[in-house]
């Protein structure tokens, strides 16, 4: 159960990492700033906006890390295959002699006439 909890927290980590990235804004800024796009950073202020998404990237990249390192630790340890705890099947028992192909019966040679008894 704990398991799963980490996963959940794992994929949340990573798509907040995602948004952060994706938020931040490019060296080819200034470009966008041509076309309109200068006012996306009003909210936070020219810098400031800079600062603290940059922070957070650092934070998330960390958590991202620890959780890849925390889940193939916790991974690992677990069973080792899928059918470790089944018992095995029955195997058939296999035939002690091999079947023979039958045979065909060879034709009979004529019998030679015994030979007569001498006095």
């Amino acid at each position: 159960m704990l398991y799963y909890l980490f996963v959940t927290l794992y994929a949340l980590v990573c798509l907040i990492l995602l948004l952060v990235i994706l938020l931040q804004q490019g060296k080819g800024g200034d470009m966008a700033s041509a076309f309109g796009g200068g006012g996306s950073q009003a909210a936070f202020g020219a810098r400031a906006g800079a600062t603290l998404l940059s922070k957070l990237t650092t934070v998330f990249a960390v958590l991202f890390m620890l959780g890849a390192l925390g889940l193939a630790i916790v991974g690992q340890s677990g069973s080792s295959s899928v059918l470790s705890g089944q018992t095995p099947l029955s195997q058939p028992a296999a035939p002690s002699t091999p079947a023979a192909a039958p045979a065909t019966p060879a034709p009979a040679a004529p019998e030679a006439p015994a030979p007569a008894p001498q006095n």
